[in-house]
């Protein structure tokens, strides 16, 4: 059985600076049968940069739900028709994983931000920051990912 850390050692040992759709390719090639949470876990733990669409949506905290929405709504606006269908995919699936989990732990703030996401990609950005603020808090400018602040 293949663990995340032999995933992980053999994407660090591709010498790339970034994980593109490529390599996220050529690494499930490689490891045939290992299931696509295992993948994406090992991806992020390289703790190599990840293009928006291998990366998909970032649950694991709000800053990261944030920064990954907001560049999956740059990819959706400047795609074209099968971009956008790719990532209106991809953000469908996270609403459905952010609603299981929430039978578990409320995510409403979560399903809320992929809801709206969802409703309207463009005005995502504006509508997270006027949110943000009237939480208490913004979107840290000059980084150009959308990293909260708080």
């Amino acid at each position: 059985m293949v663990t995340r850390k032999e995933i992980t050692a053999w994407v660090l040992g591709q010498g790339v600076g970034r994980i593109d759709a490529g390599l996220a390719a050529r690494a499930a090639g490689q490891f045939p049968g290992v299931s696509q949470r295992t993948m994406r876990a090992a991806l992020i733990e390289s703790g190599l940069p990840m293009d928006p669409l291998v990366e998909g949506v970032r649950q694991d905290s709000l800053d990261h739900l944030a920064r990954t929405l907001l560049r999956l709504a740059t990819v959706y606006e400047d795609g074209d028709a099968a971009a956008r269908k790719e990532v209106r995919a991809m953000v469908i699936t996270a609403r459905r994983h952010a609603e299981l989990a929430g039978l578990r732990k409320p995510k409403d703030e979560e399903i809320l931000w992929i809801r709206t996401w969802l409703e309207n990609p463009p005005v995502f950005a504006e509508w997270l920051e006027l949110r943000l603020r009237v939480k208490g808090g913004g979107l840290h400018e000059g980084t150009g990912c959308g990293v909260i602040e708080r």
